[in-house]
């Protein structure tokens, strides 16, 4: 069952605040988001136009408008909104970087289409049981030959599995029939987790695959602050590992989350 759009939207919008209070000391996450803006980057030209779904605080939206992107960032929560609209009058980037007010089962909506890309970063579309349905709206904002990056969590995450013993909960949350609730701003949120396969099938027959990586495949999942700071050497050669495996078959679609991207044929 899909939750209320309000509440999700609200649930969202408290957490705008801590959202941006991730800084350059999270290494952790900035690496991680640096790995899914060099895959994007990879694959749209630069100066293209992309449609952010799940857009946040616009922490990507303005890497990427720096980078010589054009971005319409979309979100469903107010207060996220209004966090990017700060960044766009703190860096004068109005002529790069729009914004929306926009649910993403309603992409029909969107201003400004076809765009050269679409991008959904860190989980957002875990917020809906209906992929198909969200990502079965792509052909009327894609141009032909455009390309859709999803950064989905997956159903297998070994960091998370191998603490099964300490929290049992945690380490089987993802392998639950139908998902869990989680706690975004105190407010419940439906989470549903996918494997890579069932990502790519929703795409419908009119995308073809053109790249996927594991994202923080043995390091920790992507809110946690504390281990890079901690355990320095562990954690740089967990990323070297990570590194090295985050394309092989089967490892590519583990983590805490996967990157997909699907190019559209037209």
């Amino acid at each position: 069952m899909s939750d209320p759009p309000s509440r999700v939207a609200e649930a969202f919008s408290r957490q705008a605040a801590v959202y941006d209070s991730y800084g350059p000391e999270h290494v952790h996450l900035a690496r991680l988001r640096a790995q899914v803006i060099a895959h994007l980057a990879a694959r749209v030209p630069a100066g293209g136009r992309i449609l952010e779904l799940n857009a946040g605080t616009g922490l990507d939206a303005l890497t990427l408008v720096q980078m010589g992107y054009r971005v319409h960032a979309t979100d469903i929560a107010p207060g996220m909104l209004a966090a990017i609209e700060e960044k766009i009058a703190r860096h004068d980037v109005a002529d790069r970087l729009t914004v929306q007010l926009l649910d993403f089962a309603g992409l029909a909506a969107a201003a400004g289409p076809p765009f050269d890309a679409v991008f959904s970063n860190f989980g957002g579309l875990n917020c809906t049981p209906n992929l198909a349905g969200v990502l079965g709206q792509l052909p009327s904002v894609l141009a032909p030959g455009g390309i859709a990056t999803v950064v989905v969590m997956p159903r297998i995450c070994p960091w998370e599995l191998l603490r099964a013993g300490r929290d049992w909960t945690t380490a089987t949350r993802r392998l639950r029939p139908g998902g869990v609730t989680a706690r975004v701003g105190g407010l419940p949120v439906a989470t549903t987790y996918y494997r890579a396969g069932e990502v790519r099938r929703a795409f419908g027959p009119r995308f073809r695959p053109a790249g996927q990586e594991g994202l923080a495949l043995l390091t920790p999942p992507a809110d946690n602050q504390s281990f890079a700071r901690r355990r320095p050497r562990l954690y740089r050669l967990l990323a070297w590992l990570d590194e090295r495996l985050r394309r092989r078959p089967l490892l590519r679609g583990w983590g805490d989350f996967f990157i997909l991207s699907m190019r559209f044929d037209g």
